[in-house]
């Protein structure tokens, strides 16, 4: 093995190294085009050709695989608990008055400080309304009945 061909190899091996310590799917793509590039040293190949490989192969990885895998990874991502919430209904347990800065609802045995959609809404205790949103650690509410009313 010449020189090119070690170099190749470390980088390679380095390449995984920063990928499996950051799992970001940043480094291995290079990786990729590193191991082409040992592969075309291997074979005799001039140091241009080799350099050539490297970044054609890293590039059309990235261009070309990159998409899917974040895709698939985006598509396998588990809501937090509250953002679960989103679209679930609430009781409102202590009056939202959105002017006041108050208000609170129940939803799945958690009490939780809300909001009115509307601006300067105010809302009763006792309403049904459906989690719209979250901001801070607030939850964004409308009162159900608004929904169904839209919708006929």
């Amino acid at each position: 093995m010449n020189e090119m061909t070690i170099a190749w190899l470390v980088l390679f091996i380095a390449f995984l190294v920063i990928e499996f310590a950051t799992m970001a799917l940043t480094t291995i793509w290079f990786a990729g085009g590193s191991l082409a590039a040992f592969a075309f040293s291997l074979m005799g190949f001039s140091i241009i050709t080799q350099i050539l490989v490297f970044a054609a192969v890293s590039i059309l990885l990235l261009l070309l695989i990159r998409p899917a895998v974040r895709r698939y990874y985006q598509n396998n991502e588990t809501k937090t608990n509250a953002e679960s919430l989103i679209g679930q209904k609430a009781v409102v347990v202590s009056r939202i008055d959105n002017l006041e800065a108050e208000g609170k609802v129940m939803v799945n045995g958690m009490e939780w400080t809300a909001r009115a959609l509307e601006e300067e809404g105010q809302i009763e205790k006792g309403t049904v309304v459906l989690i719209r949103k979250i901001e801070g650690v607030k939850l964004i509410v409308e009162p159900e009945e608004r929904k169904v009313e839209e919708q006929t």
